[in-house]
């Protein structure tokens, strides 16, 4: 296994050497009912971006350009209402780490759908009333935020080493989910239902509450985080987890060695503690060189995703298909729920296909390379053909290239699915200690929320002709994708196949070697669990010894190389 990269290979014997029990309906039903909670983000961003495109909602907020607004006016209404989501996920985000920590993942997943249940209750009664409709995704927003913490960190911490990226990833699928269920909800309501009712736009919406109560149904039969349970002191509740969610008994090496390795790590943990309380991890987090390169790692992951144009293309797809020639209401909202499932096949093919199979960086690179692309024709395109902007007559030629721009909108879909949106939750999720895992994670979300907040903000103001223009706009998310793909090459380290408490090593090496040679020189050495996968006797031998030592209050002598 030594230095070989990722690739088929190591997939095979990384499952070959992972018990056929550790795949089983236990931790089928676990990561479904974590995994879904990534709806929870896609059914905003798929409802809200066709809901402002839906004439009854038009009409009840007053999103009319004309004597009341301007061009101006009407992009910072429609602005605040997409965006006060993001605004309380940055909230969200930063409770979550506080729960996780303090509650543990379960009752934290109950109380984030209890608010989400709440604050969508307060935006779908507003009832014309600009404000409470403000209040309602603010408060939507606290419990969506968390999701975003709390389920890829359970999915880190409870799947095997070998489909951890698949778990994980079944997480950004669900976005997807979400974002093409709200596409079409919406798509259905315009054709069934009068524009001159609410109930168009409120219809559809009620599918937050659907997904926020089968998570919280979900949520009283999973079972909680072993990993959890060993930093709060409950070892023996740990090993049974641990033990039902592998079906295998506690004494199996397989189970036996994921629990040494945990424990190894708390100690290890423990006695490199720079304090106890927030402030403590806070200050492991910032004072550390690895947990340093770590939070850089996640946070320019966050940057480079969310202005790469992936994100915005799908929060203002109808805006997106009316630009390119789109026009009529329900022309542009099918077109848009096919781009949500142009998405959410993608996002399932990167989460079974490729995140483990081919590894992190490889589906992440052809994943950038597609969107810059898509989004240099689209830029092309845009600046050739300025009269499609202007509302000008165009040549047959133009309006056939214009098809084409429409067709590598949907690449764009595939490329961002593939690699940023998959990677942006996967990476936060694997790369930290136990010790600091939720707040690592938590913090690089508020990131993400605020960058989302911001996107979502600029993004309309920046297609308007007096500021960067449409055909700037994608000249921008061109040169982001460009400089994310060279961030990849040089800084993303290889972490599949990786246990969590291996990539303690991975990230201990000189910075300037974690990128692009961290995999090769930290392949064959690592944690017990990965020992026992290779047949490292010496580490097997360590594990038999610790396990003795435990019960005779002695510590092992072996040394676990």
């Amino acid at each position: 296994m030594g230095g070989q990269p990722i690739g088929p290979g190591m997939f095979k014997a990384a499952m070959a050497d992972t018990p056929r029990e550790a795949l089983n309906w236990r931790l089928a039903f676990s990561v479904i009912c974590f995994g879904l909670m990534g709806a929870a983000r896609g059914l905003d961003e798929g409802l809200i971006s066709t809901t402002i495109a839906q004439k009854s909602f038009i009409s009840e907020y007053g999103l009319t350009k004309g004597k009341n607004l301007t061009a101006a006016e009407l992009a910072q209404k429609q602005g605040n209402i997409t965006a006060m989501v993001q605004i309380g996920s940055v909230a969200g985000a930063l409770i979550a780490f506080i729960a996780c920590d303090k509650i543990g993942r379960i009752w934290a997943t109950r109380q984030l759908c209890t608010i989400w249940i709440i604050g969508t209750i307060v935006y779908i009664t507003a009832n014309g009333n600009y404000g409470q409709i403000l209040a309602g995704r603010f408060v939507m927003g606290l419990g969506i935020g968390q999701t975003t913490v709390v389920a890829p960190a359970y999915l880190a911490e409870i799947a095997p080493r070998s489909i951890r990226g698949l778990c994980i990833c079944i997480f950004s699928g669900a976005v997807y989910l979400g974002i093409m269920l709200g596409y079409f909800a919406n798509w259905g309501t315009s054709l069934h239902i009068s524009n001159n009712s609410a109930d168009q736009w409120i219809d559809a919406t009620v599918m937050h509450i659907i997904f926020a109560g089968i998570i919280l149904i979900m949520s009283v039969f999973a079972l909680e985080s072993p990993r959890w349970l060993a930093k709060i002191g409950k070892d023996e509740q740990a090993a049974i987890n641990m033990s039902k969610l592998r079906q295998l008994p506690a004494e199996h090496p397989y189970v036996r060695a994921e629990l040494i390795d945990i424990h190894d790590q708390l100690e290890r943990e423990r006695e490199a503690t720079l304090g106890s309380g927030f402030f403590g991890p806070l200050k492991e987090l910032f004072i550390l060189p690895s947990n340093r390169y770590r939070i850089m790692l996640g946070l320019m992951c966050q940057l480079l995703g969310q202005w790469s144009g992936g994100n915005s293309i799908t929060i203002y797809a109808p805006s997106f298909f009316a630009l390119l020639g789109t026009t009529g209401q329900s022309e542009k909202l099918f077109a848009t729920a096919i781009f949500g499932v142009v998405k959410l096949v993608s996002s399932l093919i990167c989460a079974f296909f490729l995140v483990d199979f081919l590894g992190r960086k490889r589906a992440l690179s052809i994943g950038i390379i597609l969107q810059f692309i898509s989004m240099t024709y689209i830029a092309i395109y845009l600046t050739a053909v300025p009269a499609i902007t202007s509302g000008g007559v165009r040549s047959e030629s133009a309006k056939h290239a214009g098809a084409g721009a429409i067709v590598f909108i949907y690449f764009s879909g595939v490329g961002w699915a593939l690699g940023w949106n998959s990677i942006q939750y996967l990476i936060g999720a694997e790369i930290f200690p136990l010790r600091v895992r939720s707040l690592g994670t938590s913090m690089i979300m508020t990131f993400h929320f605020v960058n989302q907040y911001g996107n979502s903000k600029a993004v309309p103001i920046m297609l308007l002709k007096d500021q960067m223009k449409p055909q700037g706009t994608f000249w921008f998310f061109s040169v982001v994708t460009l400089l994310g793909l060279a961030f990849t090459y040089f800084f993303l380290p290889e972490t599949a196949g990786k246990s969590l408490e291996g990539m303690d090593e991975l990230f201990s090496l000189p910075w300037h070697l974690i990128g692009r040679k961290g995999e090769a020189l930290t392949a064959g050495s690592g944690s017990v669990a990965e020992a026992v996968a290779r047949g490292d006797t010496e580490k097997v031998a360590y594990i038999e010894q610790a396990e003795h030592a435990e019960h005779a209050g002695t510590a092992p002598t072996t040394q676990a190389k």
